[in-house]
């Protein structure tokens, strides 16, 4: 898949969940996320999901794209997103990789430190607001599972207090690409394994659904 020309989202997110290998250790949380998501999403007729990582920049601005493009998809009630305990930006870096598969972003509201972008799709009338924020902004409507990115050890990412349940769902910060003749292709794969890992969570959650 090049970075150099830009394929269809639909495309994108079944290609990665087709070419992404899952261990059973990596299977297992996921069902376990998909199972708790499926609960309450039974019960209630719908779930708030706020992926979460430390500068809400790259990973979990990543997660909350493709989990509400997998909303819609498959057609769920299902809330994305994304929050950090710092305020950054939206990098820009990870745009660019969202946009080579055809993710759109126009500038909603001009910042030099934190732009925010409407966020869309092709086919799907739906759009997101897409801005770094703290877990606890307005615009991330409760009750929510948390689910933390960040890559080093669970005990180190975020403690959530008002999270209904909380899962460490770890990703490779692409950030240690930058710079180098490794950043497109670290941020791709980065891109597609949480494409993956989305895919296989609401794949789950729709076959479960009452």
């Amino acid at each position: 898949m090049s970075m150099t020309s830009t394929i269809s989202t639909e495309k994108f997110f079944l290609n990665a969940f087709d070419k992404t290998f899952l261990n059973s250790e990596r299977r297992d949380l996921l069902l376990k996320i998909s199972h708790q998501i499926s609960e309450e999403y039974n019960n209630q007729g719908f779930v708030n999901l706020n992926f979460i990582c430390t500068h809400n920049s790259r990973r979990s601005q990543m997660a909350q794209v493709w989990a509400f493009f997998a909303a819609q998809y498959f057609n769920l009630n299902i809330g994305s997103f994304s929050g950090g305990t710092e305020v950054t930006s939206f990098n820009r870096n990870t745009i660019k990789t969202l946009q080579k598969a055809s993710v759109k972003f126009q500038l909603d509201d001009f910042s030099h430190q934190n732009p925010k972008y409407i966020i869309s799709f092709k086919g799907i009338s739906k759009t997101i607001l897409g801005f770094s924020k703290r877990y606890d902004h307005p615009e991330n409507k409760t009750p929510f599972i948390a689910i933390t990115t960040c890559d080093n050890a669970d005990a180190k990412c975020p403690f959530i207090p008002e999270a209904m349940y909380r899962f460490h769902l770890p990703f490779d910060d692409p950030k240690s690409a930058e710079g180098t003749e490794l950043q497109n292709k670290t941020y791709l794969e980065t891109n597609e394994q949480i494409a993956a890992d989305v895919y296989f969570i609401f794949l789950e959650v729709n076959k479960k659904r009452c």
